[in-house]
């Protein structure tokens, strides 16, 4: 394998042993069946009625993505970033057998306390991305995590928001993330932002056996454009599945309905390995004991209280879905869009 490594983040190519590496593609097939990542819902309590992910939800609608593309009808930007995706492993949890051995890789393990300069790693999750042709997934930081408060427990925008804002930096988990390439995609380009939003994106072209690891809870990153086929691209809603079929094939469904037909070759795939990186055992140990966890009602008052002395907000607390856009629109600021390239 060889690594190239930078100052925040590390780059494989290639990554694993070939072998290895097309046992994953028939995993991939093997597992079979993919939901659509907008079936995990809407918030609930504060922010409700809004997409888990509203943040990167609306600026990719208010942008046009990272090229700023004319704006297209609303139900088709949101299947454009409506992709699929299924959990392999989880916790103690194997949803896939065979992942094992690229769950507990001594190699991202190795990568992940080097970039982050701490030496307990804990994998905590391997899940697959599946995008079709016509579909991107638009500029975002992912979900972090802080003692006492996670994305199964709590809205996907609050956690980001909480990174976004500085404020809880004493109680977050830093999470490595490795993605990881499986076929050479027409498109679909990994750009990320390693020096900062107000900086160039940089870009990994989608290759057989290749992979980057960093902290995408904090650099900006997103999926460019699969390359489109010649027809209109369906128009995916939660409920959707796609399918393996034999020969390379696999179809979208809506119940008995087929929506739409691809091939291997037209699609991407990629994996996502996360892992909690620790400063010693005993920062695990609070992790673990949950003896130091924030509570919701603490988050809430402090980005209030932070609010008022911005002068962003009155003494009365808004409704929970203005509360909730107002936050997003204070701490969350994206980067910029650009011209594309020729």
């Amino acid at each position: 394998m060889q690594a190239h490594f930078f100052s925040n983040y590390q780059a494989f190519e290639p990554f694993l042993a070939a072998q290895e590496a097309t046992k994953l593609v028939d995993l991939c097939k093997q597992f079979g069946s993919y939901g659509l990542y907008s079936d995990e819902g809407l918030n609930e309590g504060i922010g409700e009625g809004l997409p888990q992910r509203f943040d990167a939800a609306f600026n990719f609608i208010n942008t046009g993505g990272r090229f700023g593309r004319v704006k297209e009808d609303f139900s088709i930007l949101a299947a454009r970033t409506n992709y699929f995706r299924e959990t392999y492993a989880y916790g103690n949890e194997i949803a896939a057998p065979g992942i094992e051995a690229f769950y507990y890789n001594e190699k991202l393990i190795e990568s992940a306390q080097k970039v982050f300069g701490r030496p307990v790693i804990e994998p905590a999750i391997v899940y697959a991305n599946i995008l079709l042709p016509g579909q991107e997934l638009a500029i975002h930081t992912d979900v972090p995590e802080f003692r006492g408060m996670n994305r199964k427990l709590h809205p996907q925008w609050m956690l980001v928001v909480m990174h976004h804002s500085g404020l809880f930096n004493e109680w977050r988990l830093p999470i490595a993330t490795s993605v990881s390439w499986y076929q050479d995609a027409k498109g679909g380009a990994f750009a990320f932002y390693p020096d900062g939003a107000d900086q160039p994106a940089k870009t990994h072209p989608v290759q057989f056996n290749s992979a980057v690891l960093m902290d995408t809870d904090s650099v900006f990153h997103g999926v460019d454009r699969v390359q489109e086929l010649e027809g209109p691209m369906p128009p995916f809603r939660p409920g959707m599945r796609l399918e393996a079929e034999s020969g390379g094939r696999w179809t979208v469904s809506d119940g008995d309905e087929e929506i739409g037909r691809y091939h291997w070759d037209e699609m991407r795939f990629s994996i996502s390995w996360k892992a909690y990186c620790f400063e010693d055992e005993g920062d695990r140990k609070r992790w673990r004991s949950h003896s130091e966890d924030l509570s919701i009602d603490r988050v809430l008052d402090t980005l209030c209280a932070d609010l008022r002395e911005r002068g962003r907000l009155a003494d009365t607390r808004p409704p929970n879905k203005q509360l909730a856009e107002l936050l997003v629109e204070e701490y969350i600021k994206f980067p910029a869009p650009q011209a594309a390239s020729h």
